[in-house]
């Protein structure tokens, strides 16, 4: 099962579609709705058809804001058929954050789903034409035709805008072609052993490349089924494992934590269903424990991977059997991967450098931001910014992140949005947002505060972090505000956040 590389995922798609008609393709676990190849092919054709008629082109840009469902996969589609960009749009970020995304993507349209319809007007959003609610494809698209006319989609056509945390404060569109999409899904399939037998549960979030790549689109290239969940829930995930004969899930510590938690609470043996094969993990590392838990618990593999959205998703990924390296991220799945050092030569093994990157999953850049794109390629390889190092047989292990970001339960997070957010309130001087480690998210936001000489009473820790929550998704916000009469600057002014970060720590071990 070879897709050719010149290929795209409206050829991709219409050539399983004829290869395998009567297959089901996608389960909606929230409504018991499927779909054959066959039929998600024609639903996907009435939905680039709406867009078509509703005035969206090739290189156009549609946000998608959406929960988990059979429609966002269709959405996603319906934009790759007629070579517009899907732009995929956190459901958890407030109206500011969203009417960034939509105006720094320049989208024309919004697919919306009646639970997330957004507060802001189409004024605010001047390159948006159209709002269209699509919480039932069949009903939106009841008019529309299923025959779809020809596009010509070249493999280095962009096919998503997704949106990454940046560094400076305002996140960073990143661009992704149809051959990095189609190459990350061969990529896994192939290192995993993915095949039309397998059925991959879809319970991350679809407003992430995690579950686009490694379980909706790998899928569809294996020639497999995919199952769709809303969101993940504890209670209620191993009878979804074993109603639908999940082979592999993805993942992220946060998650197997909280399995462990309740099985501990409930008591119950024997949960796995002799379908599943492993879980896929990624976004952060599995702390030791939990995975040697969770193993021995439910005998069940954990294969942990590493990856960005710059990299479409998956960059490693360890070995689907016994011989995986628990604390390692694993192998190089088909892209470049070495660790440089500060002058940009490569390290001895064992030695710590920043991972960089280089392959066909290697985006394309970010949308209008060269600067940030030129600073990401450096001669010819992608930088990460995280620190690790590789051994002898080629597995890679992240020792820490060159940035200050922070990952809670699979969020990316930069202080430096927290920040600029802390300084606008009127009573504070100054401000810096960290990391620490939590047991269940495995990091959680805290941040110091410097009050003004002339406000020491106007706020406290609740207002400063009501505050952000009016401006911030709410996984973003401070766990904790400490107020401190300064916070430690190097010499030329930069904040010393690893020093807040042991100043924390000594103030909890106390």
């Amino acid at each position: 099962m070879t897709i050719k590389s010149n290929n795209n995922l409206r050829a991709l798609l219409e050539k399983r579609a004829q290869e395998r008609a009567e297959k089901t393709f996608l389960f909606s676990e929230a409504d018991n709705r499927r779909w054959t190849y066959a039929a998600f092919d024609k639903a996907v054709n009435r939905a680039a058809n709406m867009l078509l008629e509703n005035g969206i082109a090739k290189g156009d840009a549609v946000s998608l804001l959406m929960p988990n469902s059979a429609e966002y996969i269709i959405a996603y589609f319906a934009c790759f058929k007629i070579g517009a960009l899907a732009g995929p749009i956190n459901s958890l970020l407030k109206a500011e954050e969203i009417a960034f995304a939509l105006n720094n993507s320049e989208a024309k349209m919004l697919l919306v789903n009646s639970q997330f319809t957004p507060t802001f007007q189409l004024s605010e959003a001047p390159h948006l034409r159209k709002i269209i609610q699509f919480d039932d494809e069949a009903e939106a698209t009841k008019s529309c035709g299923e025959k779809l006319a020809e596009t010509e989609i070249g493999k280095d056509d962009e096919a998503i805008i997704i949106y990454t945390s940046g560094t400076t404060g305002k996140p960073k569109g990143c661009l992704l072609t149809h051959a990095n999409l189609i190459a990350n899904a061969r990529q896994i399939a192939e290192w995993l052993g993915f095949d039309e037998n397998d059925r991959l549960l879809t319970i991350m979030p679809l407003f992430h490349m995690n579950a686009v790549s490694v379980t909706t689109l790998t899928a569809l290239y294996a020639g497999a089924s995919t199952v769709v969940s809303p969101k993940f829930s504890a209670s209620r995930f191993w009878q979804i494992v074993s109603d639908y004969k999940i082979t592999s899930f993805g993942s992220v510590a946060t998650m197997l934590s909280m399995l462990l938690q309740k099985n501990q609470e409930s008591k119950l043996e024997d949960q796995k269903p002799k379908s599943l094969r492993f879980a896929m993990c990624g976004s952060a590392p599995v702390p030791a424990e939990v995975l040697r838990k969770f193993e021995e618990t439910f005998d069940c593999l954990v294969i942990e991977g590493y990856g960005l959205s710059e990299s479409t998703c998956r960059s490693t990924f360890n070995p689907p059997n016994e011989t995986r390296r628990p604390g390692s991220c694993g192998q190089a799945i088909g892209n470049e991967m070495k660790v440089f050092d500060e002058t940009g030569e490569e390290v001895a093994n064992g030695e710590l450098g920043e991972i960089v990157l280089r392959g066909e999953n290697i985006f394309k850049g970010y949308f209008k931001n060269e600067a940030a794109t030129r600073k990401a390629f450096q001669n010819g390889w992608f930088h990460t910014g995280d620190i690790g190092y590789r051994d002898a047989d080629g597995f890679f292990y992240i020792a820490d992140r060159k940035s200050d970001m922070i990952i809670r339960g699979g969020e990316n997070i930069y202080p430096r949005e927290i920040d600029e957010i802390l300084h606008a309130h009127p009573a504070v001087s100054s401000a810096a947002a960290v990391g620490v480690p939590d047991e269940l998210y495995g990091e959680q936001v805290v941040a110091f505060v410097v009050l003004k000489d002339d406000a020491q009473e106007a706020a406290g820790e609740e207002d400063l972090v009501n505050f952000c929550k009016q401006h911030l998704a709410d996984y973003k916000c401070p766990e904790r505000v400490y107020f401190v009469a300064d916070i430690p600057k190097g010499p030329t002014g930069k904040l010393l956040k690893r020093e807040l970060a042991r100043v924390y720590k000594l103030r909890t071990d106390n």
